[in-house]
C-alpha cells in the first residue's frame, strides 16, 4: 500500500511498510521554512529559517519534515550531512 504526501507543490510517494530515505539540500538563513523545489536528481530543496550553527538548521528541518509528513519527530532521522547542505534523511513508519 502506498501513501502520498504533498509538501508544497511536490508529491512524495512513501510505502509505509519500509523505511524511506530522502535527500535534501538545505538553504539556511531563509525568510521562512518552505519547500523551494526539486533538483534534477530528485533531491528536495528546502529553505530553512534558522542559521547553520549548533544544529539549529538541522533541528528546524527535521521538525518541518515531521510536521509535513504527519509523523513524530523521533521518526525523522538525520543519517548523513550534519554539517553539509546536502543531507540524507530517514523516515520511519510503524508497520500496519
Amino acid at each position: 500500500m502506498f501513501y502520498y504526501f504533498f509538501i508544497g507543490y511536490l508529491m512524495i510517494e512513501l510505502n509505509k511498510k519500509i523505511k524511506e530515505y530522502i535527500r535534501v539540500k538545505v538553504i539556511p538563513n531563509s525568510a521562512k521554512t518552505e519547500i523551494k523545489g526539486e533538483m534534477a536528481d530528485g533531491t528536495l530543496k528546502i529553505a530553512v529559517a534558522a542559521p547553520p550553527e549548533k544544529g539549529k538548521a538541522n533541528a528546524t528541518l527535521l521538525g518541518f519534515l515531521a510536521k509535513e509528513l504527519s509523523v513524530s519527530k523521533n521518526n525523522i532521522i538525520l543519517i548523513s550531512g550534519a554539517s553539509s547542505r546536502i543531507k540524507l534523511i530517514k523516515i520511519k513508519y510503524a508497520k500496519n
